[in-house]
């Protein structure tokens, strides 16, 4: 093995991931590809599926990581940065290790990109080397990630060929050039054992359980049937089968949005606090899933049995590790192309630039190679937002317009990128949480995303779409995750302040109903000594819920049980209404309005806030409104009121969930 500016030159990375929606999983194989193109065997894996010192054997590690909750890591990332943490590991636990990273992250957070600074960090505090800055990428800005992602990746392939550099008469491969995947689809033939049919994208298996499919990132390591009883205390995301209880539009028919309230039912007892997710994995329509398949010519093959076939050569074994062995037992129908496109592969998602860069080789025609290779150049950046982020032009679309190209179907989980579930905060708390002994419902508020684009064009949610046609009785996919908001019995007596406008009024629900269920259950526990007013003003904190919508006709959600809820704990609900009078009316304004209020339970009582809903201009606006009560009621310079929000953030007292 030589060595290169003290650095061992073996020519292997690993590419490791946090992500908890499958941005960081994104970028983690485009730098995996970014890697073989410069002939390293490069490795792609989630953080909690490899051991820390197991980095040691790679010649240097690429870390992607993105921030969730109050600066948390992500759940797949959880287990790794807890083996970080042990306070015995020595100063040099890491010094074999050569790293850089990427943090994804949303600036309207007050700790943007927080996961990855502090996980960049802890490594170097362990003797890891760093090979290159950390970069950061921010979903705010106007050309998105990539606006960051670009000049890091071309600074990082610099490095590794300055570093790293090729063998005499060595070149990286070409763009032009298709990479070969780690897997490919093929007919399963008839000495294949019954019940080993998968299908891998990357190094994901996709089995079945029951005859529903399992979502990817809900697979465990060995199969299990659900318990009795599911603590998420340990913040393991837990696939669930739940059924169907009621599915009912809360918006008038006449109204400009659909958003409906979702009951489930699971049979079994599951615990589980305000501020949890709950995901549900969509399905594609026929209509889309019979369009493609007649578009790439897929016809003879949609129907047949199929299965995962590793192209990688058995010496690179180590390097490129064979997807695990499919469940036998959890099912016995056989996986076909169709069902791969329904349940597991994306054609309504926007496209990235390397699915351009992957279909510019299935085409014969020369002005449609070439301009899908404009496609993928970082100086056409403008274009390429413009062609597809702008009017949300969708891949089935974009394999319609070019439509001389074909991809193989045994190509198909490759070139299509993963069908993601859809995470929403579940909105049932307390007594809503139980329907009957032994039975857990959930509630969720999902808001139907339909539109028109720029285009004029009719846009619709893979997952929404799916919500909205779910009958009674549906057996549904979901996988039930901790959520970021941190919410503790403990707190029951502090009083809390609530920002949700819209459907970010979903988790403030599930605590206003948790909140309540503490106080009868406090009540019960002093009845027999003492007398506690009815309100339970002696007991509970007060909560005061800031909501926001755009008519209180239509969007007021939940507001029966706001007023019966004022009646029955000390609860205080203001509303804003931004469209029902000339002057637009936020939460924001709403708070400076209540400034004295919100002064007097977060200054003089210690009180806790809870921001939740849409991400971008609202999370600022709160911001700046509560420093300036803080300015205003407290006669406190803004610098030292901004210093007394970011101890609020760090001593648990300011909360944020924003999607």
């Amino acid at each position: 093995m030589d060595v290169i500016d003290g650095l061992k030159h073996n020519r292997t990375a690993a590419v490791v991931f946090g992500s908890e929606t499958g941005n960081a999983l994104d970028y983690a194989e485009e730098a995996g590809r970014l890697l073989e193109r410069l002939h390293v065997q490069t490795v792609v894996t989630s953080l909690d599926a490899i051991e820390p010192l197991s980095l040691a054997r790679f010649n240097f590690v690429v870390a992607i990581i993105s921030t969730t909750g109050q600066g948390d890591l992500p759940a797949n990332a959880r287990s790794f940065w807890k083996k970080l943490l042990r306070k015995k590991l020595p100063s040099d636990y890491l010094s074999d290790i050569n790293v850089t990273s990427f943090g994804l992250g949303d600036s309207s957070y007050p700790k943007f990109n927080w996961a990855a600074r502090k996980f960049h960090k802890r490594l170097v505090q362990l003797g890891a080397r760093e090979f290159l800055p950390r970069g950061e990428g921010d979903e705010q800005h106007e050309e998105g990630l990539d606006a960051s992602w670009l000049p890091y990746s071309a600074e990082l392939r610099q490095q590794i060929l300055s570093k790293y550099p090729l063998d005499v008469g060595q070149h990286p491969i070409p763009e032009d050039v298709l990479l070969q995947p780690k897997c490919l689809l093929s007919l399963v033939s008839s000495d294949t054992p019954r019940g080993t049919e998968l299908v891998c994208n990357g190094n994901d298996a996709f089995p079945l359980v029951n005859g529903i499919p399992l979502p990817l990132d809900a697979v465990a390591v060995e199969p299990a049937l659900p318990p009795v009883i599911v603590d998420t205390s340990e913040r393991k995301a837990q696939h669930l089968l739940v059924k169907v209880k009621q599915n009912r539009r809360l918006t008038p028919p006449n109204h400009w949005q659909d958003v409906r309230h979702l009951e489930l039912s699971y049979p079994a007892s599951i615990k589980y606090n305000p501020g949890d997710v709950l995901t549900i994995y969509p399905q594609n329509s026929g209509q889309d899933v019979d369009q493609i398949i007649q578009q790439m010519e897929w016809g003879q093959y949609a129907d047949q049995p199929i299965q995962f076939e590793s192209t990688n050569k058995m010496e690179e074994a180590d390097f490129y590790p064979v997807p695990p062995a499919p469940w036998n037992k959890l099912h016995s129908e056989p996986l076909t192309l169709r069902k791969v496109l329904v349940h597991y592969l994306d054609m309504r998602a926007i496209p990235r630039r390397s699915f351009f860069a992957m279909i510019a080789h299935f085409t014969n025609n020369d002005m449609h190679k070439e301009r899908l290779l404009e496609f993928t150049d970082p100086q056409y950046i403008d274009e390429l937002y413009d062609y597809t982020t702008r009017p949300r032009r969708s891949i089935l679309e974009v394999l319609q317009e070019f439509d001389s190209v074909k991809i193989p179907w045994q190509w198909a989980a490759n070139a299509l990128p993963k069908l993601r579930g859809r995470q929403f905060s579940i909105a049932s708390g307390g007594s809503c949480k139980c329907i009957a002994e032994g039975q857990t419902n959930f509630e969720l508020l999902a808001a139907i995303v339909k539109y028109k684009t720029v285009l004029k064009r009719l846009r619709e949610g893979v997952c929404t779409r799916y919500i909205t046609g779910l009958q009674p009785g549906t057996i549904l996919n979901v996988t039930l995750q901790e959520g970021g908001l941190g919410v503790r019995i403990s707190e029951a007596t502090q009083p809390v302040i609530l920002v949700g406008p819209g459907t970010g009024v979903a988790p403030m629900r599930s605590l206003i109903w948790e909140r309540y269920h503490w106080q009868q259950d406090m009540l019960a526990k002093r009845q027999s000594t003492i007398d506690v007013p009815s309100n339970g003003s002696n007991g509970i904190g007060e909560t005061v819920l800031f909501y926001g919508g755009r008519n209180q006709e239509a969007d007021f959600f939940y507001r029966r049980e706001w007023d019966y809820l004022e009646h029955q704990m000390p609860l205080k609900v203001f509303a804003a209404f931004s469209r029902d009078q000339q002057a637009k009316v936020y939460v924001q304004d709403i708070l400076k309005q209540q400034a004295e209020l919100v002064y007097e339970l977060l200054h003089s009582k210690n009180g806790i806030v809870y921001v939740c809903g849409s991400s971008g201009k609202m999370p600022r606006a709160v911001r700046a409104a509560l420093v300036q009560i803080f300015v205003d009621c407290g006669q406190k310079e803004e610098s030292i009121a901004e210093d007394y929000l970011q101890a609020m953030e760090k001593e648990g007292r300011y909360k944020q969930e924003t999607w």
